[in-house]
């Protein structure tokens, strides 16, 4: 779905923002009216216009909340965080860049403000990790024992993206708890933890926290993963046999599966990434010099795993792979695809095909407005469909 930008990835981030209205994460008009001023394709602009636009808000909501309009300020803080994420999406190329800990950190702090007076319940966490911590957020469905749904992300989401997963899991009676593990969010920015292939030794120590609270049914746990997060959530679910559910939205078999040329087995990728990087190099970054999408995955992929050069980066990325271990699971497993899927076309399908779990095949199309990855654009709707087979699932 086209909006308002030629280049793919800027019309797909603004289908986003616009999509997180019906969260009130985002307005329609000021979100087009921001789009407006920035220069199709061009990094910089997006980032200045973002940050005007979320500085306004922040600026706005402190007023409304020295003035007492909690529920206004409440709702303002919500959109700064989100325009504020925005802003440092496209930064990730250099590593060092100062608006990267100083946009994140805004954003982190309207977040924190728009809970502190919003009307949902919530308790921020702390899961014990290898030695430090993962910052996670337990937003309880009431007082009982009940179902808790396991949130987190993938490639570029942060913890204030998977807010809008708490309200739909909540309003349906489930506990909820999303995390940032390794190469998510302020994970990555303030703590320095690239990306894992390993998920499980994540999603392992999440669960052993979450267990210990007396509201959380341990025999009722179910893990959604989204975007990236359809490897992440899987491999983990493939070795975590306390889930008795998994939810890849969308499914992905291979990370560097429709990234790898055709034609060209696996093994003489790796052969030629590490034979000659260089040459490698320069055709990643030959690539990156065409395509605003192809130099934000490159960036943003070594900004996340860590890696210091293309070759590197590959071949890190190619150690995210289900092949060995995806009939491992034993959960029942819902595999989400879209029709115009742009991120992992054609990777859900693989892994739906590797399941030997009791298994469910869930397709958005354009007609219905969601054929975008993850149904951005159209959450309400992935939220329904998705929260409909978790609860006839997980009883």
């Amino acid at each position: 779905m086209k909006v308002k930008f030629q280049d793919p990835g800027f019309s797909f981030q603004l289908l986003r923002l616009l999509g997180n209205a019906s969260s009130r994460q985002a307005d329609v008009g000021e979100a087009l009216a921001t789009a407006n001023r920035i220069v199709d394709g061009d990094f910089e602009s997006w980032a200045r216009e973002w940050s005007r636009t979320a500085a306004r808000l922040e600026a706005a909501a402190d007023d409304c909340l020295a003035k007492g309009h909690k529920v206004s300020a409440s709702d303002t803080y919500f959109r700064a965080t989100n325009y504020y994420r925005a802003a440092d999406f496209y930064l990730h190329g250099h590593s060092d860049d100062p608006r990267i800990l100083e946009l994140s950190g805004k954003s982190a702090r309207c977040f924190d403000l728009a809970l502190r007076n919003g009307e949902m319940p919530y308790e921020r966490t702390l899961v014990p990790y290898e030695g430090t911590t993962l910052p996670g957020i337990f937003y309880p469905a009431g007082r009982e024992r009940a179902r808790t749904l396991v949130v987190h992300t993938g490639f570029d989401g942060t913890i204030d993206g998977l807010f809008p997963w708490a309200r739909a899991a909540t309003r349906r009676g489930w506990h909820c708890f999303t995390f940032e593990g390794p190469g998510q969010g302020q994970v990555i920015r303030r703590q320095g933890l690239p990306f894992r292939p390993d998920w499980e030794k994540v999603v392992g120590p999440a669960i052993d926290h979450l267990v210990a609270r007396p509201e959380v049914d341990a025999d009722r746990l179910a893990l959604l993963g989204i975007s990236m997060g359809g490897y992440l959530a899987p491999r983990a679910a493939a070795f975590e046999h306390r889930l008795k559910a998994c939810v890849a939205n969308g499914g992905v078999m291979s990370f560097m599966g429709p990234r790898l040329p055709k034609g060209v087995p696996h093994d003489k990728l790796v052969e030629f990434v590490k034979g000659d990087p260089d040459r490698f190099d320069a055709m990643m970054n030959a690539r990156t010099d065409k395509s605003a999408e192809a130099r934000w995955g490159l960036e943003n992929g070594m900004y996340t795993f860590q890696a210091k050069t293309p070759a590197e980066f590959v071949r890190k990325a190619l150690e995210y792979d289900l092949t060995p271990v995806a009939s491992q699971i034993r959960c029942p497993t819902l595999i989400v695809d879209v029709e115009s899927e742009n991120s992992f076309p054609g990777e859900a399908r693989k892994l739906y095909d590797a399941l030997t779990c009791p298994k469910t095949w869930l397709y958005f199309t354009e007609e219905e407005g969601a054929g975008d990855h993850c149904q951005t654009g159209s959450p309400s709707l992935g939220q329904q469909r998705i929260m409909d087979w978790l609860d006839e699932t997980v009883r």
